[in-house]
């Protein structure tokens, strides 16, 4: 009997799935990608402004996380672990751009399981909208380290602690990074959104 189906939410950080995952559980890593894609998904499209680059960046975020997780420690909250591997995949993708080493077919092969979205783009009605739209090219213009944590506080819910844990800095940094970040966004948006 599957310990993963008989649990009515999903928790990774939960001993039994866990060790699943750790064994390279087909279905428990099914179940995680299904519970997780569409956050990560919108998470790296507001870092990124492309969908199908957020895309490609989602697909590689769960390689990451399959091939890593063994480093995942018991006990710990899964989420801001998931956040960081997010983190570290985006910034390193515009470090390479000029090499790209991930192959999404050989991910694919070797997994034998991919990311696929059931979203037709990230935040679907907000496309729609020209106020959405203004907002993004304005967060677009804001320092990558502010732009993200203003997106993980009011697009992703996180507390400060878990910012402050994706981001490695001080809880005081988060807060000042969200505080600040509202101002710049602010003042972009000023006579723009209605």
């Amino acid at each position: 009997m599957n310990h993963v189906s008989q649990v009515s939410e999903y928790n990774p950080s939960h001993p039994a799935e866990l060790q699943l995952l750790k064994k390279g559980d087909e279905r428990a890593w099914h179940q995680l990608i299904e519970q997780y894609q569409d956050r990560m998904l919108t998470y790296l499209f507001r870092l990124e402004g492309n969908y199908e680059d957020a895309l490609d960046l989602t697909q590689e975020v769960f390689f990451r996380a399959w091939k890593g997780i063994h480093t995942f420690k018991d006990g710990e909250p899964f989420l801001p672990w998931l956040y960081q591997i997010a983190r570290n995949t985006q910034i390193e993708k515009h470090r390479r751009k000029a090499h790209p080493q991930f192959s999404m077919e050989e991910a694919a092969e070797e997994v034998g399981f991919e990311v696929t979205s059931h979203l037709l783009s990230p935040v679907v009605q907000a496309e729609h909208a020209q106020n959405a739209e203004r907002v993004q090219e304005a967060l677009l213009t804001l320092p990558e380290d502010y732009r993200e944590a203003v997106v993980l506080r009011f697009v992703e819910e996180m507390s400060y602690e878990e910012i402050a844990t994706i981001q490695g800095v001080a809880v005081g940094t988060a807060k000042s990074r969200v505080f600040r970040a509202k101002e710049m966004l602010a003042q972009a948006l000023k006579g723009k959104v209605d």
